[in-house]
């Protein structure tokens, strides 16, 4: 569990480590304290919360940081997590481009590259992720040893029977059966690979609209239509990592689709993916064209959203578009019940509050229960936000512990 340390219940050293750990998750949440204020928020006496100051200080975890301002008496020395103790790195991957970035400790964003991916072949990908990682690392301005973890959020999931890449028949060069151990081989960090939609739900627990809450949902739809599912504060994968693979559900209203991994399509993508959009915009008398769908899709919904109020045709598109979405959204809380369902997405972030509310009425007529449905919070670059945080949370958690 992150925020452990190994070692024999209540020893001085083992205590140590867990005030030290408390101390710098406080510094990360609040920022910049004083020392009496990390005292009072940890409970440990002055003296105790100086040596531990001290100690983290000499360790290079913190630094200090200027001193309070405006308040009776002398000012104090404030200290801050020290964002250069260490580094990870997210990769963002799709069928089009790779965009990467590194992480400092606390977070912040230090450097940032986007490689373009056409045509991408099997014997690209190794030197592309490379170059991808190599050109964020570049400008953060630090060396590639430097950065202790990667994250790899990729469309679809790598089976750990064959680590074969399954539901994203997409994504070109991607399914070769020894590219873990190839990456393995080329990067000089330890890396671990996700779902990319998986990915989103980690920003947004962790940053965004799921803050506080262990059990949610998350319904992705921009590419392709796809869930996350959080319980009990962790991710749920599945046996083979398909857990989520939402579009492949059968729902009403769409013929029954057989071989669907083979299809890379199923009822539910094909009943409110966006390319079903344009044809609910159309029957609703609202010229528009398909393609491209993702810019196609989000400027009619931003559309809807603006002027429904005023034009009957934008309502019906939002009308029928939502009873669309609650449809396979009803057969998800049948199951999980969950307490909260984040809308993530272009396509669903698009159509704004008009959109929520009205999926919300729907749901609440189609499903057993009531759960409560939000926006996304992380609207810039989720998948890669979500790649950082996973990685921040295993460097932290190596980083910070002082026990060793």
């Amino acid at each position: 569990m992150a925020g452990t340390t190994p070692g024999t219940p209540g020893t001085p050293r083992v205590l140590r480590a867990m005030n030290d750990r408390a101390a710098l998750d406080l510094l990360l949440e609040h920022g910049p304290l004083s020392r009496t204020r990390i005292g009072r928020l940890t409970g440990l006496s002055k003296p105790t919360a100086s040596q531990l100051l001290a100690r983290l200080e000499a360790a290079g975890l913190v630094v200090a940081t200027g001193t309070t301002e405006g308040r009776p008496g002398p000012n104090a020395q404030l200290y801050a997590v020290n964002a250069r103790a260490a580094y990870a790195a997210g990769l963002d991957v799709d069928q089009h481009r790779i965009h990467a970035a590194v992480a400092d400790l606390t977070g912040g964003i230090v450097g940032a590259y986007e490689l373009r991916t056409p045509g991408r072949s099997a014997s690209d990908v190794v030197r592309q992720v490379t170059e991808a990682l190599a050109g964020a690392v570049a400008a953060a301005g630090i060396a590639r040893e430097d950065v202790r973890r990667l994250v790899i959020g990729t469309p679809g999931a790598f089976d750990p029977a064959t680590g074969r890449l399954r539901y994203a028949s997409h994504l070109p060069g991607w399914h070769s059966p020894i590219l873990l151990e190839e990456l393995a081989a080329a990067l000089p960090m330890p890396f671990e690979y996700e779902n990319d939609v998986n990915l989103v739900a980690v920003a947004e627990q962790r940053l965004g609209a799921a803050r506080g809450h262990t059990d949610f949902a998350l319904l992705w739809n921009e590419g392709g239509l796809g869930a996350a599912l959080v319980l009990g504060g962790r991710l749920h994968r599945g046996f083979t990592g398909g857990a989520g693979e939402l579009g492949f559900m059968p729902v009403p209203g769409t013929p029954l689709v057989r071989q669907v991994t083979k299809a890379n399509s199923g009822g539910f993508q094909e009943l409110a993916g966006i390319q079903a959009v344009p044809r609910i915009a159309r029957a609703a008398g609202i010229e528009t064209p398909d393609h491209p769908f993702v810019p196609v899709v989000t400027g009619l919904l931003s559309r809807a959203a603006e002027t429904h109020e005023d034009d009957p045709r934008y309502a019906e598109l939002l009308d029928r578009y939502a009873e669309r979405l609650a449809t396979g959204l009803a057969s998800l809380v049948a199951v999980l019940d969950p307490e909260l369902i984040v809308l993530a997405g272009d396509a669903l972030v698009h159509g704004g509050e008009p959109l929520r509310a009205r999926v919300q009425s729907e749901l609440a007529d189609l499903a057993p229960s009531r759960p409560r449905l939000v926006l996304s919070a992380v609207r810039r670059s989720p998948v890669l936000r979500g790649a950082l945080e996973s990685a921040l949370a295993t460097t932290r958690d190596e980083v910070f512990d002082t026990s060793r």
